[in-house]
Protein backbone atom coordinates (compact mmCIF):
# COMPACT_ATOMS: atom_id res chain seq x y z
CA UNK A 1 0.00 0.00 0.00
CA UNK A 2 2.94 2.39 0.71
CA UNK A 3 4.88 1.58 -2.36
CA UNK A 4 2.42 2.79 -4.71
CA UNK A 5 2.53 6.36 -4.13
CA UNK A 6 6.06 6.52 -3.90
CA UNK A 7 6.39 4.33 -7.37
CA UNK A 8 3.58 7.09 -8.89
CA UNK A 9 5.92 10.22 -7.64
CA UNK A 10 8.73 9.05 -9.58
CA UNK A 11 6.91 8.62 -12.80
CA UNK A 12 5.01 11.81 -11.90
CA UNK A 13 9.08 13.37 -11.64
CA UNK A 14 10.17 11.26 -14.81
CA UNK A 15 6.89 12.85 -16.72
CA UNK A 16 7.47 16.46 -15.79
CA UNK A 17 11.13 16.25 -16.58
CA UNK A 18 10.25 14.53 -19.96
CA UNK A 19 7.87 17.59 -20.66
CA UNK A 20 10.75 20.07 -19.47
CA UNK A 21 13.37 18.41 -21.79
CA UNK A 22 11.01 18.42 -24.97
CA UNK A 23 10.10 21.93 -24.48
CA UNK A 24 13.83 23.30 -24.18
CA UNK A 25 14.18 20.80 -27.34
CA UNK A 26 11.40 22.78 -28.93
CA UNK A 27 12.13 26.07 -27.83
CA UNK A 28 13.87 28.46 -30.33
CA UNK A 29 11.68 29.84 -33.12
CA UNK A 30 9.39 32.09 -31.22
CA UNK A 31 11.20 33.66 -28.64
CA UNK A 32 13.94 34.29 -31.23
CA UNK A 33 11.81 35.63 -33.38
CA UNK A 34 9.57 38.09 -30.96
CA UNK A 35 13.17 38.95 -29.34
CA UNK A 36 14.47 40.47 -32.99
CA UNK A 37 11.71 42.29 -33.16
CA UNK A 38 13.01 44.74 -30.80
CA UNK A 39 15.18 45.47 -32.92
CA UNK A 40 17.24 49.39 -33.05
CA UNK A 41 14.10 51.00 -34.35
CA UNK A 42 12.07 49.29 -32.32
CA UNK A 43 14.19 50.10 -29.01
CA UNK A 44 14.10 53.82 -30.45
CA UNK A 45 10.41 53.81 -30.74
CA UNK A 46 9.83 52.65 -27.28
CA UNK A 47 12.43 55.42 -25.68
CA UNK A 48 11.18 58.35 -27.29
CA UNK A 49 7.29 56.88 -25.89
CA UNK A 50 8.85 56.82 -22.29
CA UNK A 51 10.90 59.68 -22.82
CA UNK A 52 8.04 61.83 -24.52
CA UNK A 53 4.42 60.57 -22.87
CA UNK A 54 5.97 58.83 -19.64
CA UNK A 55 3.50 56.39 -18.83
CA UNK A 56 0.52 57.44 -20.17
CA UNK A 57 1.05 54.51 -22.97
CA UNK A 58 1.56 51.56 -20.49
CA UNK A 59 -1.84 50.19 -21.46
CA UNK A 60 -1.34 49.26 -24.74
CA UNK A 61 1.22 46.62 -23.57
CA UNK A 62 -1.50 44.25 -22.41
CA UNK A 63 -3.88 44.24 -25.27
CA UNK A 64 -0.81 44.18 -27.48
CA UNK A 65 0.64 41.26 -26.08
CA UNK A 66 -2.38 39.59 -26.81
CA UNK A 67 -3.00 40.25 -30.48
CA UNK A 68 1.05 39.34 -30.54
CA UNK A 69 0.64 36.08 -29.46
CA UNK A 70 -2.22 35.22 -31.61
CA UNK A 71 -0.60 36.33 -34.88
CA UNK A 72 2.55 34.80 -33.85
CA UNK A 73 0.50 31.85 -32.93
CA UNK A 74 -0.99 30.98 -35.93
CA UNK A 75 2.23 31.64 -37.87
CA UNK A 76 3.54 29.16 -35.72
CA UNK A 77 1.02 26.78 -35.78
CA UNK A 78 1.16 26.92 -39.80
CA UNK A 79 5.12 26.08 -39.37
CA UNK A 80 4.70 22.87 -37.64
CA UNK A 81 1.84 21.10 -39.19
CA UNK A 82 2.69 22.12 -42.88
CA UNK A 83 6.67 22.27 -42.71
CA UNK A 84 6.08 24.98 -45.58
CA UNK A 85 7.15 29.00 -45.15
CA UNK A 86 4.28 31.59 -45.21
CA UNK A 87 5.29 32.72 -49.09
CA UNK A 88 5.42 29.26 -50.29
CA UNK A 89 1.88 28.55 -49.01
CA UNK A 90 0.60 31.98 -50.05
CA UNK A 91 2.01 31.43 -53.42
CA UNK A 92 0.36 27.83 -53.35
CA UNK A 93 -2.89 29.05 -52.38
CA UNK A 94 -3.12 32.39 -54.41
CA UNK A 95 -0.87 32.29 -57.10
CA UNK A 96 2.53 33.44 -58.13
CA UNK A 97 1.57 37.55 -58.85
CA UNK A 98 0.63 37.95 -55.43
CA UNK A 99 3.46 36.24 -54.03
CA UNK A 100 5.85 38.13 -55.73
CA UNK A 101 3.99 41.77 -55.08
CA UNK A 102 4.60 40.94 -51.39
CA UNK A 103 7.85 39.12 -51.64
CA UNK A 104 9.06 42.35 -53.10
CA UNK A 105 7.55 44.61 -50.25
CA UNK A 106 8.70 42.76 -47.64
CA UNK A 107 12.64 42.95 -49.26
CA UNK A 108 12.74 46.03 -49.73
CA UNK A 109 11.25 46.89 -46.15
CA UNK A 110 14.15 44.38 -44.70
CA UNK A 111 16.49 46.05 -46.91
CA UNK A 112 15.69 49.21 -45.42
CA UNK A 113 15.89 47.82 -41.92
CA UNK A 114 18.83 46.34 -42.30
CA UNK A 115 21.01 49.38 -42.87
CA UNK A 116 18.81 50.50 -39.55
CA UNK A 117 20.30 47.47 -37.74
CA UNK A 118 24.14 48.29 -38.46
CA UNK A 119 23.43 51.64 -37.78
CA UNK A 120 22.59 50.51 -33.94
CA UNK A 121 25.46 48.49 -33.68
CA UNK A 122 27.46 51.37 -34.61
CA UNK A 123 25.66 53.80 -32.69
CA UNK A 124 25.66 51.35 -30.04
CA UNK A 125 29.38 50.81 -29.73
CA UNK A 126 30.43 54.68 -30.46
CA UNK A 127 29.26 55.37 -27.03
CA UNK A 128 32.15 53.91 -26.10
CA UNK A 129 34.04 55.13 -28.57
CA UNK A 130 34.53 52.56 -31.04
CA UNK A 131 34.47 53.66 -34.36
CA UNK A 132 31.56 52.43 -36.94
CA UNK A 133 34.46 51.82 -39.72
CA UNK A 134 35.58 49.65 -37.30
CA UNK A 135 32.75 47.31 -35.51
CA UNK A 136 30.16 47.93 -38.55
CA UNK A 137 32.90 45.25 -40.82
CA UNK A 138 33.54 43.48 -37.78
CA UNK A 139 30.09 42.66 -36.92
CA UNK A 140 29.05 42.17 -40.52
CA UNK A 141 31.53 39.74 -41.15
CA UNK A 142 30.79 37.60 -37.83
CA UNK A 143 27.16 37.77 -38.49
CA UNK A 144 27.79 36.49 -42.37
CA UNK A 145 30.16 34.04 -40.95
CA UNK A 146 28.11 32.27 -38.40
CA UNK A 147 24.80 31.58 -41.21
CA UNK A 148 26.93 30.48 -44.12
CA UNK A 149 29.18 28.26 -42.10
CA UNK A 150 27.15 27.05 -38.98
CA UNK A 151 24.06 24.44 -38.96
CA UNK A 152 20.70 25.26 -38.02
CA UNK A 153 21.48 24.04 -34.60
CA UNK A 154 24.63 26.25 -33.71
CA UNK A 155 22.68 29.44 -35.53
CA UNK A 156 19.96 28.99 -33.64
CA UNK A 157 21.70 28.52 -30.21
CA UNK A 158 24.17 31.83 -30.67
CA UNK A 159 20.36 33.48 -31.14
CA UNK A 160 19.26 32.27 -27.89
CA UNK A 161 22.11 33.45 -26.39
CA UNK A 162 21.89 36.90 -27.70
CA UNK A 163 17.75 37.10 -26.39
CA UNK A 164 19.30 36.72 -23.05
CA UNK A 165 21.05 39.85 -23.23
CA UNK A 166 17.81 41.67 -23.51
CA UNK A 167 17.84 41.74 -19.97
CA UNK A 168 19.96 44.34 -19.60
CA UNK A 169 17.14 46.38 -20.13
CA UNK A 170 15.13 45.05 -17.11
CA UNK A 171 18.08 45.85 -15.34
CA UNK A 172 18.17 49.52 -16.30
CA UNK A 173 14.30 49.83 -15.45
CA UNK A 174 15.26 49.34 -11.90
CA UNK A 175 17.96 51.00 -11.74
CA UNK A 176 16.18 54.05 -13.11
CA UNK A 177 13.63 53.89 -10.20
CA UNK A 178 10.27 54.23 -11.62
CA UNK A 179 7.38 55.30 -9.49
CA UNK A 180 6.15 51.72 -9.93
CA UNK A 181 2.46 52.58 -8.44
CA UNK A 182 1.73 54.90 -11.30
CA UNK A 183 3.36 52.46 -13.51
CA UNK A 184 0.87 49.63 -12.14
CA UNK A 185 -2.25 52.37 -12.18
CA UNK A 186 -1.13 53.75 -15.89
CA UNK A 187 -0.80 49.83 -16.73
CA UNK A 188 -4.24 48.62 -16.04
CA UNK A 189 -6.12 52.32 -16.67
CA UNK A 190 -6.34 53.75 -20.33
CA UNK A 191 -5.49 56.93 -20.92
CA UNK A 192 -6.15 58.25 -24.23
CA UNK A 193 -5.10 61.61 -25.54
CA UNK A 194 -6.82 62.67 -28.36
CA UNK A 195 -3.87 64.69 -29.93
CA UNK A 196 -1.77 64.10 -33.00
CA UNK A 197 1.53 63.70 -31.36
CA UNK A 198 0.36 60.58 -28.76
CA UNK A 199 -1.67 59.10 -31.39
CA UNK A 200 0.95 58.81 -34.14
CA UNK A 201 3.24 57.69 -31.51
CA UNK A 202 0.63 54.83 -30.01
CA UNK A 203 0.35 53.55 -33.44
CA UNK A 204 4.04 53.69 -33.88
CA UNK A 205 4.53 51.29 -31.02
CA UNK A 206 1.94 49.04 -32.49
CA UNK A 207 3.99 49.16 -36.54
CA UNK A 208 7.25 48.53 -34.60
CA UNK A 209 6.10 45.28 -32.27
CA UNK A 210 3.72 43.60 -34.91
CA UNK A 211 5.88 43.71 -38.03
CA UNK A 212 5.38 41.86 -41.13
CA UNK A 213 8.84 39.65 -41.32
CA UNK A 214 8.15 38.37 -38.05
CA UNK A 215 5.50 36.61 -39.67
CA UNK A 216 7.48 34.94 -42.46
CA UNK A 217 10.64 34.64 -40.10
CA UNK A 218 8.93 32.59 -37.16
CA UNK A 219 7.11 30.24 -39.74
CA UNK A 220 10.08 30.00 -42.14
CA UNK A 221 11.91 28.67 -38.65
CA UNK A 222 9.32 27.01 -37.00
CA UNK A 223 9.50 24.73 -40.22
CA UNK A 224 13.05 24.11 -40.82
CA UNK A 225 13.23 23.37 -37.19
CA UNK A 226 11.06 20.25 -37.85
CA UNK A 227 9.09 20.13 -34.93
CA UNK A 228 6.42 17.31 -35.39
CA UNK A 229 2.59 18.68 -35.08
CA UNK A 230 1.98 16.03 -31.97
CA UNK A 231 4.67 18.74 -30.13
CA UNK A 232 2.80 21.48 -31.31
CA UNK A 233 1.24 22.59 -27.90
CA UNK A 234 5.54 22.80 -26.79
CA UNK A 235 5.83 25.07 -30.01
CA UNK A 236 2.61 26.95 -28.85
CA UNK A 237 4.36 27.56 -25.81
CA UNK A 238 7.50 28.68 -27.57
CA UNK A 239 5.68 31.31 -29.48
CA UNK A 240 3.30 32.51 -26.07
CA UNK A 241 6.16 32.99 -24.05
CA UNK A 242 7.97 34.75 -26.64
CA UNK A 243 5.47 37.13 -27.07
CA UNK A 244 5.47 37.65 -23.77
CA UNK A 245 9.40 38.33 -23.18
CA UNK A 246 9.59 40.81 -25.91
CA UNK A 247 6.65 42.60 -25.14
CA UNK A 248 8.23 42.68 -21.51
CA UNK A 249 11.38 44.15 -22.73
CA UNK A 250 9.65 47.05 -24.31
CA UNK A 251 7.93 48.01 -21.28
CA UNK A 252 10.78 48.41 -19.49
CA UNK A 253 12.39 50.06 -22.44
CA UNK A 254 9.41 52.70 -22.15
CA UNK A 255 9.49 52.48 -18.17
CA UNK A 256 13.22 53.57 -17.95
CA UNK A 257 13.18 56.21 -20.07
CA UNK A 258 10.00 57.40 -18.37
CA UNK A 259 11.03 57.47 -15.47
CA UNK A 260 15.04 58.86 -15.84
CA UNK A 261 14.28 61.45 -18.78
CA UNK A 262 10.13 62.49 -19.04
CA UNK A 263 10.07 64.13 -15.57
CA UNK A 264 13.07 66.12 -16.40
CA UNK A 265 11.54 67.37 -19.63
CA UNK A 266 14.49 65.43 -22.33
CA UNK A 267 13.73 65.07 -25.74
CA UNK A 268 15.16 62.56 -27.45
CA UNK A 269 15.26 61.50 -31.65
CA UNK A 270 16.88 58.18 -31.39
CA UNK A 271 18.35 55.29 -28.48
CA UNK A 272 21.42 56.68 -28.52
CA UNK A 273 20.01 59.60 -27.54
CA UNK A 274 18.02 57.90 -24.62
CA UNK A 275 21.55 56.38 -23.58
CA UNK A 276 23.73 59.51 -23.17
CA UNK A 277 20.62 61.36 -21.33
CA UNK A 278 20.54 58.19 -19.20
CA UNK A 279 23.92 58.36 -17.82
CA UNK A 280 24.11 62.00 -15.44
CA UNK A 281 20.66 61.18 -14.71
CA UNK A 282 20.31 57.16 -13.63
CA UNK A 283 24.40 56.88 -13.54
CA UNK A 284 26.69 54.55 -15.13
CA UNK A 285 25.31 51.48 -14.99
CA UNK A 286 22.29 52.39 -16.26
CA UNK A 287 23.91 54.07 -19.32
CA UNK A 288 26.25 50.85 -19.65
CA UNK A 289 23.46 48.56 -19.79
CA UNK A 290 21.17 50.80 -22.55
CA UNK A 291 24.03 50.90 -24.60
CA UNK A 292 24.74 47.17 -24.31
CA UNK A 293 21.19 46.54 -25.10
CA UNK A 294 20.60 48.28 -28.09
CA UNK A 295 24.29 46.48 -29.08
CA UNK A 296 22.90 42.95 -28.65
CA UNK A 297 18.91 44.35 -30.00
CA UNK A 298 20.75 45.70 -33.23
CA UNK A 299 23.26 42.38 -33.61
CA UNK A 300 19.90 39.95 -33.32
CA UNK A 301 18.27 41.78 -35.67
CA UNK A 302 20.86 42.08 -38.00
CA UNK A 303 21.26 38.38 -38.32
CA UNK A 304 17.44 37.48 -38.23
CA UNK A 305 16.22 40.42 -41.05
CA UNK A 306 18.63 39.48 -43.77
CA UNK A 307 16.93 35.79 -43.00
CA UNK A 308 14.07 36.76 -43.03
CA UNK A 309 14.37 38.30 -46.53
CA UNK A 310 15.79 35.58 -47.76
CA UNK A 311 13.56 32.82 -46.56
CA UNK A 312 10.22 34.80 -48.37
CA UNK A 313 12.41 35.72 -51.80
CA UNK A 314 13.19 31.76 -51.82
CA UNK A 315 10.25 30.50 -51.25
CA UNK A 316 8.26 32.72 -53.01
CA UNK A 317 10.44 31.45 -55.93
CA UNK A 318 10.22 27.88 -55.12
CA UNK A 319 13.97 27.90 -54.20
CA UNK A 320 16.05 25.68 -51.93
CA UNK A 321 16.14 27.57 -48.74
CA UNK A 322 17.26 27.28 -44.84
CA UNK A 323 20.17 27.71 -42.73
CA UNK A 324 20.54 23.84 -42.24
CA UNK A 325 21.63 24.03 -45.90
CA UNK A 326 25.10 24.10 -47.41
CA UNK A 327 26.00 27.30 -49.81
CA UNK A 328 25.84 24.88 -52.86
CA UNK A 329 22.13 23.36 -52.11
CA UNK A 330 20.66 26.76 -51.52
CA UNK A 331 23.01 29.17 -53.53
CA UNK A 332 20.29 31.97 -54.22
CA UNK A 333 19.05 31.88 -50.34
CA UNK A 334 22.49 32.40 -49.43
CA UNK A 335 23.11 35.35 -52.17
CA UNK A 336 19.84 37.25 -51.19
CA UNK A 337 21.01 36.82 -47.42
CA UNK A 338 25.10 38.59 -48.38
CA UNK A 339 23.13 40.98 -50.37
CA UNK A 340 21.07 42.56 -46.99
CA UNK A 341 24.50 42.28 -45.52
CA UNK A 342 26.45 44.13 -47.74
CA UNK A 343 24.02 46.97 -48.59
CA UNK A 344 23.21 46.89 -44.70
CA UNK A 345 26.69 47.32 -43.67
CA UNK A 346 27.46 49.78 -47.11
CA UNK A 347 24.73 52.11 -46.54
CA UNK A 348 25.90 53.06 -42.24
CA UNK A 349 29.60 53.17 -43.91
CA UNK A 350 28.89 56.26 -46.41
CA UNK A 351 29.87 59.41 -44.64
CA UNK A 352 27.34 62.11 -42.95
CA UNK A 353 24.75 59.42 -44.01
CA UNK A 354 21.60 60.26 -42.85
CA UNK A 355 19.26 57.41 -42.59
CA UNK A 356 15.47 58.95 -41.40
CA UNK A 357 14.21 59.37 -44.66
CA UNK A 358 15.59 55.04 -45.44
CA UNK A 359 13.55 54.16 -41.92
CA UNK A 360 10.51 56.37 -42.73
CA UNK A 361 10.29 54.49 -46.60
CA UNK A 362 10.56 51.36 -44.08
CA UNK A 363 8.19 52.08 -42.08
CA UNK A 364 5.70 52.80 -44.71
CA UNK A 365 6.04 49.77 -46.71
CA UNK A 366 5.69 47.67 -43.38
CA UNK A 367 2.53 49.67 -42.80
CA UNK A 368 1.43 49.09 -46.51
CA UNK A 369 1.82 45.19 -46.21
CA UNK A 370 0.88 44.15 -42.57
CA UNK A 371 -3.00 44.31 -43.24
CA UNK A 372 -2.59 41.89 -46.01
CA UNK A 373 0.26 39.49 -44.48
CA UNK A 374 -2.73 39.07 -41.32
CA UNK A 375 -5.39 38.51 -43.54
CA UNK A 376 -3.43 35.87 -45.36
CA UNK A 377 -2.31 34.41 -42.12
CA UNK A 378 -5.65 34.47 -41.20
CA UNK A 379 -7.02 32.68 -44.25
CA UNK A 380 -4.40 30.17 -44.55
CA UNK A 381 -4.56 29.30 -40.56
CA UNK A 382 -8.28 28.84 -40.63
CA UNK A 383 -8.23 26.50 -44.22
CA UNK A 384 -8.77 22.67 -43.08
CA UNK A 385 -7.67 21.47 -46.79
CA UNK A 386 -4.04 22.94 -45.33
CA UNK A 387 -4.39 22.93 -41.66
CA UNK A 388 -6.91 19.69 -41.07
CA UNK A 389 -7.57 19.59 -37.25
CA UNK A 390 -5.07 21.98 -36.56
CA UNK A 391 -6.96 24.76 -38.12
CA UNK A 392 -8.12 28.05 -36.38
CA UNK A 393 -11.57 27.08 -34.14
CA UNK A 394 -14.17 29.46 -34.88
CA UNK A 395 -13.76 31.83 -31.59
CA UNK A 396 -10.24 31.89 -32.27
CA UNK A 397 -10.67 33.07 -35.82
CA UNK A 398 -13.35 35.86 -34.35
CA UNK A 399 -10.63 37.06 -32.39
CA UNK A 400 -8.33 37.00 -34.81
CA UNK A 401 -10.06 38.89 -37.46
CA UNK A 402 -11.17 41.14 -34.68
CA UNK A 403 -7.24 42.29 -33.94
CA UNK A 404 -6.57 41.92 -37.99
CA UNK A 405 -9.28 44.43 -38.79
CA UNK A 406 -8.19 46.78 -35.55
CA UNK A 407 -4.53 46.79 -37.06
CA UNK A 408 -5.39 47.17 -40.54
CA UNK A 409 -7.50 50.30 -39.31
CA UNK A 410 -4.60 51.67 -37.24
CA UNK A 411 -1.77 50.89 -40.23
CA UNK A 412 -3.89 52.67 -42.72
CA UNK A 413 -4.89 55.60 -40.26
CA UNK A 414 -0.86 55.85 -39.77
CA UNK A 415 -0.12 56.11 -43.59
CA UNK A 416 -2.96 58.69 -43.71
CA UNK A 417 -1.19 60.82 -40.69
CA UNK A 418 2.07 60.15 -41.93
CA UNK A 419 1.41 61.67 -45.64
CA UNK A 420 -0.39 64.33 -44.18
CA UNK A 421 2.33 65.70 -42.14
CA UNK A 422 4.98 65.12 -45.26
CA UNK A 423 2.37 67.38 -47.11
CA UNK A 424 2.28 69.77 -44.75
CA UNK A 425 5.79 70.12 -44.36
CA UNK A 426 6.34 70.96 -48.02
CA UNK A 427 4.21 73.39 -48.27
CA UNK A 428 5.57 75.50 -45.46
Amino acid sequence: MTETPVNNNKSGIKSLWAKIATFFAVLGPGIITLSAGNDAGGVTTYSVCGAHFGYSMLWIAIPLTLGLIVIQEMSNRMGVVTGKGLSGLIREKFGVRITFNIMLGVFLGNLCNAATEFAGIAASLELVGISKYISVPVFASLVWILVLKGNYKTVEKVFLFGCLCFLAYIFTGFLAKPDWKQVATSLVIPQIKLESGYLIMLIGVLGTTIAPWMQFYHQASAAEKGTRPELLNYSRLDAVLGSLAANLVAFFIVITCAAALHNSGQRIDVARDAALALKPLAGDYCFYLFAFGLLMASLLAASVLPLSAAFTVCEGFGWESGVGKRAEEAPEFYIVYSILILFGMGVVLIPNISLIKLMIFSQVVNGLILPFITVFTILLSSDKKIMKQYANTKIFSIFAWLFGIAISLLSITWLVVLFTEILNKRNL
